[in-house]
């Protein structure tokens, strides 16, 4: 067992699902490994496990009622104020295995009617969702996109596998198993302090080019493969700058945020900003081109076709390329064909130290959406991911980054 969970303190949520059984080995591991470890159950997971064996593996009595009478409540914060806040406050990560699809709808909405979801409201700690249903309750387009916004929100999700399932269909949604949970929530803190020490900029969004002051031109990007950039690193322990255009997305706490609406903005903010970085990542979707004349009034309607001329925008990839010194740069490559020889052709002509690779035409990747496939393309090394969440890629760009250093 890995020591690095040695003295973290690991909350336990388990809600009413017939792998809760398993629950009984995750926590044995999170012990041996010199875990803290404290639980809570919804009244529905009491009666797929015993909360006494939990309360004995965890050598701390189960939570499963918002008011109790026993001085257990007292042990945790006590300078705190009331008991769902004080194991809010008190734990360095909230795992909620198994997570049905009614306790996944629940956090979405915000509904708090168990104490494990008032926990679930108070927590200032990372929470990671393992998510256990029925195969079609899964593939379901509502729990589909329940998920999707927990991602949206920072909530960490480990996918359910594929097999048999209790109801004798086999497809996915059986939770992971305890071994991945473990080994990811090992993951998660490994990671949670390798980039301390570096300084790290970021640019997300797409820029709009005024044609008057109503209309611009600008592009579908809504920010989120650059605040997913910028959210993992700061995790890592990066100090990260985010030079943004207008985003769809929300940015997490802890983050330096400089806004940009104009390629030529961003241009002067990047700039304003490159001191002392150790690597750049250029994830916005900067406008190639951009108005020649700026109309003050806005532009009537008028009989036959209007003639917009354009002009080139300053190319801020190729200029970094050009003025790096002490800091690695990274791009991206939207290519729809040839895209491994034009994203090598990219990679060198910008002087980059390596290119993210990925075509807006498959299948959940792209613009607005919270997925992605890529290819990590360096001077040496070619590497083609499956489809992850852009979080992963994200942590996928700085595991490699890390390699580079």
């Amino acid at each position: 067992m890995n020591n690095i969970l040695a003295g973290k303190k690991i909350l336990l949520g388990v809600t009413g699902g017939i792998s809760a059984y398993k629950i009984c080995y995750l926590v044995r591991f999170f012990i041996k490994a010199g875990a803290e470890v404290r639980i809570i159950m919804t009244p529905a997971a009491a009666k797929f496990v015993s909360p006494l064996a939990l309360s004995v593996l965890s050598n701390y009595k189960v939570a499963i009622n918002m008011f109790d009478d026993s001085d257990d409540s007292k042990k945790i914060c006590v300078e705190a104020g009331t008991w769902h806040v004080n194991y809010g406050l008190w734990a360095d990560v909230f795992i909620i295995a198994p997570a049905t699809a009614n306790t996944i709808a629940k956090i979405v909405c915000g509904i708090s009617d168990n104490f494990l979801l008032s926990v679930c409201l108070a927590a200032r700690c990372p929470i990671v969702v393992a998510p256990a249903m029925d195969k079609d309750m899964y593939e379901n387009k509502i729990t589909q996109n329940n998920i999707n916004t927990l991602i949206s929100r920072g909530v960490k999700i480990i996918p359910p596998a594929e097999g048999e399932l209790a109801s004798g269909l086999c497809g996915i949604g059986r939770m992971a198993e305890p071994e991945e949970i473990y080994d990811f929530i090992v993951d998660y803190f490994s990671k949670k302090s390798d980039l301390k020490g570096h300084n790290i900029l970021v640019t997300a969004g797409p820029t709009r080019e005024n044609i008057d002051p109503v209309r611009f031109i600008s592009n579908n990007s809504s920010g989120k493969m650059g605040v997913e950039l910028a959210r993992a690193a700061a995790e890592r322990g990066a100090k990260v700058t985010l030079v943004c255009g207008p985003l769809s997305v929300p940015v997490p706490p802890d983050i330096k945020i400089v806004h940009a609406v104009s390629a030529s903005q961003m241009f002067g903010e990047i700039k304003k900003n490159l001191k002392e970085k150790n690597l750049v990542v250029m994830a916005a979707a900067v406008a190639d081109f951009k108005p020649a004349v700026y109309s003050p009034s806005k532009i009537k309607k008028q009989n036959g076709n209007l003639l917009l001329p354009l002009e080139k925008t300053t190319d801020i990839l190729e200029f970094l390329g050009k003025n790096k010194k002490k800091f690695k740069l990274f791009g991206f490559a939207l290519e729809t064909e040839n895209e491994i020889a034009n994203a090598k052709k990219k990679l060198k002509e910008k002087n980059l130290d390596m290119i993210v690779l990925n075509n807006p035409l498959q299948k959940n990747a792209g613009f607005n959406t919270d997925t992605n496939i890529v290819t990590l393309i360096d001077k040496k090394k070619t590497e083609k991911l499956p489809l992850l969440t852009k979080y992963e890629v994200a942590n996928k760009i700085f595991d490699r980054y890390l390699e580079l250093t």
